[in-house]
């Protein structure tokens, strides 16, 4: 039984298709387009619009996508803040037809510091394409 479900497992996980892995880096890709427009809310089109989405950074928990959205822009309040991003993705794995992780590498280069860190996202492959329903961001300062 344990055999059956190992494979089972297997399969499912492998089901993903290589143009899912595609997509996933484009989300991420066109996210760090926006971000470099300085256009937070063409970045957040990469989350989940829902209530249930949960961001983590800082020691602090965000739920729901309005709520991120608005800390997004609280914190970052012009270009200058912004910076311009830099994704470096480490792992994008895919965990079913339906959900997959990515691990990586931010960075933030600005005039006066290059704040950078980890991530971990979750993402969930909805009829309108892969969004991000989970997001974990680390600080390496």
């Amino acid at each position: 039984m344990r055999f059956i479900l190992s494979v089972l497992f297997i399969i499912l996980a492998t089901a993903v298709t290589a143009s899912d892995e595609t997509e996933i880096r484009t989300l991420l890709g066109n996210q760090q387009a926006a971000w470099n427009r300085a256009d937070i809310p063409g970045f957040m089109q990469g989350y989940w619009q829902d209530p249930a989405l949960r961001f983590a950074s800082g020691g602090d928990i965000t739920y729901g996508y309005a709520e991120t959205l608005a800390r997004y822009q609280q914190r970052y309040g012009d270009a200058a803040q912004m910076g311009k991003l830099e994704f470096e993705l480490i792992e994008v794995q895919t965990l079913s037809k339906r959900n997959a992780m990515v691990f990586g590498r931010w960075r933030l280069h600005r005039e006066k510091d290059e704040p950078n860190g980890l991530f971990t996202l979750t993402l969930e492959k909805f009829s309108d394409g892969w969004k991000i329903t989970r997001d974990h961001t680390s600080s390496a300062d």
